[in-house]
């Protein structure tokens, strides 16, 4: 039997038994296991121990690894020659909050027939459970073909990736030599937005930093001290208005260290995705692209670092009119970081910057609020050429290699303590409603792709 059989009659056992397959995942989908609520730890669990248990069924070594927090399931398929290959997704989910605005009880899932096709709506229908089983259903259709797994599997199911995966780092440290791969596969991505298969091979890393500037021991009289006591509010919009020059370039000196050009394949295979700046931002109300002069709307929120300011406040807000000067003002700011950009070395320079403008009798202080540097996946590795390849097939329509503008930490944690690259490649769409109300995914996606990571199994084995 050719391997291209072989295939073939993979695909066919995931199309007879998709009926099957999305029964699985309305079961898996009613278990609420939503990970910041401590009243569902136990769920949490249960959510553990149903993936072990349906790992188990296929012929995996599986285990769950307790945490300070949630548990980790992790499964082995029995070593061989082929390439290792680690399989990460989460299967806890968000809160549901507001609960009224939802159509149906979030945890009652069923399937739903809507002008886009069949959509599975349900909290974590999308992000992650969805994706993550396309991961199971396309081992099981190759175990049903084979015989056999594909075999140096590792799989590492998280159940905290929604309340900020305080345990991950360390049980990756811990269990290092049980996890490391030659590669990652994450399934918690999407299709791009005209409905084309995509592969983000570029994440920006993060630096978020709270300031809060202190004078006087109360708030004064603007008539009184105006002009001639300091005025937070002003010292700190001062300071941060002074961020960034007529060109949108940050001025923090060594800002730019380890930012690089955008690749010229990439930059071609960008042009091609024909982005509509204007369209993107009419969808928010907004038509004028903005930003670091000379670069194209795609770069500004994949490929170039940004500092934004998501929050500042001071002084009276309410209602009417209060002539004060403000005793204290606030403001928190994030940097996106691409290439090489040291998290550390943009916050020293931020606190300094800040510094700068502070008088000597007023009082600074910075708060933390997580970092990590940029991650960028090695294209030349031919495993992503394999699976770009395998995904056009699969869809009909050339996958791209795209970036993405937020940070998923765990790519960079599977670099820096496992030493792997990852392949980010899921089948979510712009409508899913992740994080809030009625949230879906599409029968097509959850299907397709099932049928795609048997592909690129396929295509690396």
């Amino acid at each position: 039997m050719t391997d291209q059989t072989r295939l073939d009659e993979i695909l066919a056992q995931l199309d007879a038994g998709q009926d099957a397959a999305l029964t699985r995942l309305l079961e898996f989908l009613r278990i609420p296991s939503i990970s910041t609520d401590p009243a569902h730890r136990g769920d949490v669990r249960d959510a553990a121990k149903w993936l072990c248990s349906e790992l188990e069924s296929l012929g995996f070594e599986a285990k769950i690894h307790d945490t300070p927090g949630h548990p980790m399931v992790v499964a082995h398929s029995a070593p061989g020659d082929a390439r290792p290959l680690l399989f990460y997704g989460h299967y806890d989910v968000q809160p549901v909050d507001p609960l009224e605005l939802w159509d149906r009880p979030p945890f009652e899932p069923e399937i739903q027939e809507t002008d886009d096709g069949k959509v599975i709506r349900g909290r974590g229908a999308s992000d992650d459970k969805g994706q993550l089983m396309t991961f199971v259903e396309a081992f099981r259709a190759w175990k049903a073909v084979h015989g056999s797994l594909p075999s140096d599997l590792v799989l590492l199911f998280e159940g905290e990736e929604e309340s900020g995966s305080p345990s991950l780092q360390p049980f990756l440290s811990e269990h290092a030599e049980d996890l490391r791969a030659s590669l990652a596969m994450i399934c918690d991505t999407g299709l791009y937005a005209d409905g084309r298969p995509a592969i983000t091979t570029q994440l920006r890393g993060l630096v978020g930093e709270e300031v809060i500037i202190r004078a006087a021991d109360r708030d004064l009289h603007s008539g009184s001290f105006g002009g001639l006591a300091a005025n937070p509010v002003m010292i700190l919009a001062q300071a941060l208005g002074a961020l960034k020059d007529g060109d949108g370039r940050v001025v923090l000196p060594g800002f730019y260290d380890g930012v690089e050009d955008l690749d010229e394949d990439l930059a071609r295979d960008w042009q091609a995705l024909g982005f509509d700046a204007a369209d993107f931002l009419g969808r928010v109300g907004l038509s004028e692209p903005i930003g670091e002069k000379g670069c194209t709307p795609l770069e500004m929120v994949w490929n170039r670092p940004t500092a934004e300011i998501n929050g500042i406040a001071g002084g009276y807000a309410g209602e009417g009119f209060k002539t004060v000067l403000p005793a204290e003002a606030r403001a928190k700011v994030s940097f996106r970081l691409t290439g090489t950009q040291d998290p550390q070395k943009i916050r020293d320079a931020f606190r300094a910057h800040i510094r700068r403008f502070v008088p000597a009798d007023c009082r600074v202080e910075f708060h933390e609020h997580g970092g990590g540097p940029a991650s960028v996946m090695d294209v030349s590795d031919p495993a992503f050429a394999a699976a770009k390849q395998a995904l056009t097939e699969e869809w009909g329509r050339e996958a791209a290699f795209i970036g993405a503008g937020g940070s998923i930490p765990i790519a960079g944690d599977f670099k820096e303590i496992l030493g792997m690259d990852s392949m980010l490649i899921g089948f979510g769409r712009d409508d899913d409603r992740i994080h809030s109300p009625n949230e879906k995914y599409n029968v097509e996606s959850f299907a397709r792709g099932a049928r795609s990571w048997a592909r690129i199994l396929a295509s690396l084995r």
